[in-house]
């Protein structure tokens, strides 16, 4: 069965979607304190997180920070509905997926199952090496120059379908479909974020090269050690 960690002040909402996750076979721990939470997601096996920004004492993102220090687990923010800052910051730091509360634990039960059906996906993948950087699906690991590269769960999938695709262009539809698990809302800046992300993280190449390059009106490419892009 697997364990998801739900950390949200709100004692009312948690235990609706407890009761409803679990309902839909997880198991479900909740903690109503950030630094509750951060606590048994550092000493217990948890499968995926769901993490409300707004808390008293340890916000949200304070909490996200701490974890991606030694975790890539996958981590679903909880937002304010409207507050896109918030839903930025998060994606920077290394958060997999938001949802604008109030959320339909329906709703979040099917980010829940795609989330986790990509890291499923992943840990059956063929292992990418191209030039120097060597992609890992079975412990979603990734170096370059035999350095490690911490990457995020979607980061990851975002990187692995790219470089699966070498100098193809691949569409932010395509890519939120099958990175993410989710169609490319109107407005969406998720792919972008995350690319972005992927990019500092692997540093320039060499000769001024990009490791993925944007292809206006059209998408990604991973491009370098194969030239090209926009």
């Amino acid at each position: 069965m697997l364990h998801i960690l739900l950390i949200d002040d709100d004692v009312q909402l948690t235990a609706l979607l407890a009761e409803y996750l679990q309902k839909d076979g997880f198991k479900v721990t909740s903690a109503n304190n950030g630094a509750v939470g951060l606590e048994f997601c550092q000493q217990q096996m948890v499968d995926l997180v769901i993490l409300d920004v707004m808390m008293p004492q340890l916000d949200g993102i304070s909490v996200l920070k701490q974890l991606r220090r030694d975790s890539n687990i996958p981590v679903i923010m909880l937002t304010a509905r409207g507050e896109d800052l918030d839903k930025v910051i998060g994606l920077e730091l290394g958060a997999d997926d938001y949802i604008a509360k109030p959320c339909l634990p329906r709703e979040l039960s099917a980010r829940i199952k795609a989330i986790l059906r990509r890291v499923q996906q992943n840990n059956s993948q063929t292992e990418l090496q191209l030039g120097a950087l060597r992609i890992k699906p079975v412990n979603r690991s990734v170096s370059l120059q035999q350095h490690n590269i911490e990457l995020t769960g979607a980061e990851f999938s975002i990187l692995y379908i790219l470089a699966q695709n070498a100098g193809n262009i691949v569409s932010k539809i395509e890519l939120s479909q099958q990175a993410l698990g989710k169609p490319l809302g109107s407005y969406d800046r998720n792919i972008d974020v995350h690319i972005s992300h992927i990019r500092q993280k692997l540093g320039k190449p060499p000769q001024g090269q990009q490791w993925i390059t944007s292809v206006r009106g059209k998408g990604y490419q991973f491009t370098y050690p194969f030239g090209g892009g926009a």
